[in-house]
């Protein structure tokens, strides 16, 4: 029977005893075989709950081989999948689910409380109970009295695919809407720079609800005929721990720069051996330059690169043999992408090394948001998406991000980007994090402040970090004030929640 793009269909044909995936918590395995069964039964039983081709299907759940089943039982019958960050509160939640109106929500059983409060206020047609166990629920029982669906949807690379919200930093949260096609040119954008093969092992850490964990490289392990391996959270220990156990053999990992952070700063670091791993990964955020250092002393390239849910993710790309030597740099542009820097006027800069804001076009690219109209139109132009990101291409085509756009602020007429400001501090030893943001000012309208978590046991005091500050950079770049704080908030995906930090010194 033709299975017109399933891609588990094709390498349970190909390879039906490899394993597709890994379920470190449950314990549970499934090779291609089992895994193109088990979603053509969950497709089968979502039809029979009246999901048709369109309708979305919303998961909240924690990391599992179950979101990955989901996400396939979707692509079956053509259905859009739409993963939920189970970390937003319930209002949230409610307000994301009645613009995407999913007629069945996948929940697991933690989030049952959650899940009836959202069914009652988005009239959600059905709740489907699931155990991240993997023990009896209502979820496995759909999937076992269901006949396996053998011909899905004939979606093209046009066809939706997934919904995926964006983070919310500021006002409502936005679904990006992300096609088979962008899913797929994401795969061969990743190919060669991060060295995709079919016996590749990828240990999935960041949320499979955000687009680093589901499409970096998740979803591309899948496609290449791969394994994954599924953490249900992010803990450093274990994470070292797994990077180095033959018996599982990881090849990729991809992970934001607070990850790496933390795992250096475990006590098990020093003596991990890290050179079975292909490929490190590293991006949601500027990554500080001594911590590609410390990386690069155990022999490990941080491969640095630039992305967003709406690209699907992959805008850049830097190889493991340009990491050095492009310090910083998140690499050169994906090869099926464009991109531009642009200056206010959303004119081309005209030379190399000018700071302006990323602009991205190609067939990665979303087509726009979920029912926002408003937001297409102050997102694109001429069909280029306008990152938000503040970025410069050197001489070499190599592409550095200078931060998030909207975090840059104004001190004295000068523009500062905090990243720079943040690598400079992270040179002091006692730092175990740090974040900078801009703070009102009378004098200059704003400075710079550096909230500073130190490493455990260390000493740093206001005059000490100051003044490392004074001899490394301008005077407008320097903080003016040092807050040390016990924690600095982070997101489900592990980036730094300035914005709650500027609410917090207001």
């Amino acid at each position: 029977m033709v299975r017109a793009y399933d891609w588990i269909a094709y390498h349970a044909g190909e390879s039906p005893e490899r394993l597709a995936q890994i379920d470190l918590h449950s314990g549970r395995r499934y090779t291609y075989r089992q895994m193109h069964e088990r979603t053509g039964r969950l497709a089968a039983a979502l039809s029979k709950l009246g999901v048709q081709r369109g309708d979305r299907v919303a998961l909240l759940a924690n990391n599992s081989t179950d979101c990955m089943d989901a996400e396939f039982a979707c692509m079956k019958l053509g259905a859009v999948y739409v993963p939920l960050n189970w970390r937003l509160t319930v209002p949230e939640l409610t307000y994301i689910l009645g613009d995407c109106g999913p007629r069945v929500l996948i929940h697991e059983d933690v989030f049952a409380d959650a899940a009836q409060a959202l069914g009652d206020a988005c009239r959600i047609d059905h709740l489907v109970e699931l155990n991240a166990d993997g023990a009896e629920s209502a979820f496995e029982a759909c999937i076992a009295a269901a006949e396996p669906m053998e011909q899905i949807a004939g979606v093209t690379h046009d066809d939706l695919w997934t919904i995926m919200y964006t983070s919310g930093t500021t006002g409502h949260p936005k679904g990006a809407m992300i096609t088979f096609g962008m899913t797929f040119w994401n795969v061969v954008n990743l190919t060669n720079p991060h060295r995709l093969f079919p016996g590749m092992v990828n240990l999935c850490v960041l949320p499979l609800f955000h687009t680093g964990g589901l499409n970096c490289y998740a979803n591309p392990a899948l496609h290449m005929g791969g394994t994954n391996v599924v953490m249900r959270s992010f803990d450093p220990g274990r994470t070292l721990a797994m990077l180095q156990d033959q018996d599982y053999g990881v090849t990729h990992f991809l992970a934001v720069p607070a990850n790496y952070l933390f795992m250096s700063q475990h006590p098990d670091f020093d003596a991990a051996d890290l050179t079975r791993l292909h490929v490190c990964g590293v991006g949601g955020a500027p990554t500080p330059v001594e911590l590609i250092k410390i990386y690069a002393a155990k022999g490990k390239a941080l491969q640095q690169g630039f992305g967003m849910t709406e690209t699907s993710p992959l805008v850049t790309a830097l190889t493991a043999e340009m990491a050095e030597l492009k310090i910083g740099s998140s690499g050169r542009c994906a090869m099926h992408t464009e991109l531009r820097i642009v200056d206010e006027d959303g004119q081309t800069v005209p030379e190399p090394d000018t700071v302006g804001e990323l602009w991205v076009k190609g067939p990665n690219v979303t087509p726009g948001y979920w029912n926002r109209d408003d937001a297409n139109a102050s997102s694109f132009t001429d069909g280029w998406l306008h990152t938000g990101d503040a970025a410069y291409v050197d001489a070499d085509g190599y592409v550095f991000i200078v931060d998030r756009w909207k975090d840059m602020y104004i001190s004295g007429g000068e523009n500062v980007y905090p990243a720079e400001v943040e690598n400079v501090i992270y040179q002091l030893p006692g730092v175990g994090e740090v974040a900078v943001i801009g703070v009102p000012d009378e004098r200059w309208g704003e400075v710079g402040q550096a909230v500073i978590v130190t490493k455990e046991g260390a000493s740093l005091d206001e005059e000490t970090v100051l003044k490392h500050c004074s001899e490394r950079l301008a005077r407008f770049k320097q903080p003016q004030s040092v807050r040390f704080v016990a924690e600095i908030p982070h997101n489900a995906t592990g980036k730094i929640l300035k914005r709650d930090l500027r609410e917090a010194n207001a």
